[in-house]
């Protein structure tokens, strides 16, 4: 098996964790793009002693601290992509601990790995993200899930970090009845509802309306990762973690938080 179909399942997911790093698909994928032309033209830079995922991974790491390839991104994106990712610079190397351990699901050594970096580093750096997250505001939540026990989990986890929950909506109807009586600054959403609506149409109709953090959660990953439209930054699949929720809910919250400071 070559390089290129062993990393090729990985593809999906590394956008993903890209997408939530940058703030944004544009430049997320920017710098996916960057890695896989970086490994086309040098293919023995990829590291042989790791593991197809925890390879592809570096390598994307790699391209991130590299100063050239940034400048290339960043000419590639409009005003206000550049914008959003001046913010992401900002972000302390805790943030990719944090994704890469929490919403990427790698062990502690893996990530050590992929940084280059100790584990006790590593730990280090998840504890800082940690605090930092711990500082955010709680925000008011709606939940449009269509399963009764795993909406009332979904709820015990957002009211067990803070947060306060409007609602659960089963249907794309409901939804839009939750948020008049108050609008969330988070949505908790499945893409496929009780009555055979969409959660993603009740999520794009809301954000006409007004701002929100979104993450979805759902069985359905891939009919979200498809490349060719608007994908969230942040996506869980069922079954999932309460720890990944948490983590994802911080982490979601906490861009939100430094792209407005």
């Amino acid at each position: 098996m070559n390089i290129s179909q062993e990393i090729a399942p990985h593809l999906p997911y590394l956008r993903r964790f890209a997408r939530a790093l940058c703030g944004s698909q544009t430049s997320g994928d920017a710098y996916v793009v960057a890695t896989l032309e970086a490994l086309i033209a040098d293919t023995d830079s990829f590291p042989t002693t790791m593991s197809p995922k925890v390879g592809l991974y570096h390598l994307f790491m790699a391209s991130w601290a590299s100063i050239s390839l940034n400048v290339k991104v960043e000419a590639e994106l409009d005003a206000v992509e550049s914008a959003q990712h001046a913010v992401s610079q900002l972000t302390p190397r805790s943030r990719q601990a944090f994704l890469l351990r929490t919403v990427e699901g790698f062990s502690l050594e893996e990530v050590a790995v992929i940084l280059s970096i100790t584990v006790a580093q590593v730990d280090d750096l998840v504890l800082q993200a940690g605090r930092e997250i711990a500082d955010r505001v709680a925000t008011d939540v709606l939940i449009i899930e269509d399963e009764a026990l795993i909406a009332q989990d979904i709820e015990f986890i957002a009211q067990d970090l803070g947060h306060r929950v409007i609602g659960v909506a089963r249907t794309h109807q409901e939804a839009l009845a939750l948020a008049q009586t108050k609008r969330p600054g988070l949505i908790l959403a499945d893409i496929q509802l009780a009555d055979g609506t969409s959660g993603l149409n009740a999520v794009n109709e809301l954000l006409q309306s007004f701002s929100a953090q979104v993450i979805f959660i759902t069985a359905y990953p891939e009919r979200l990762l498809t490349g060719e439209r608007p994908e969230p930054a942040f996506l869980i699949s069922k079954p999932y973690k309460t720890d990944v929720v948490k983590a994802t809910i911080s982490q979601a919250l906490f861009f939100d938080r430094k792209a407005l400071a």
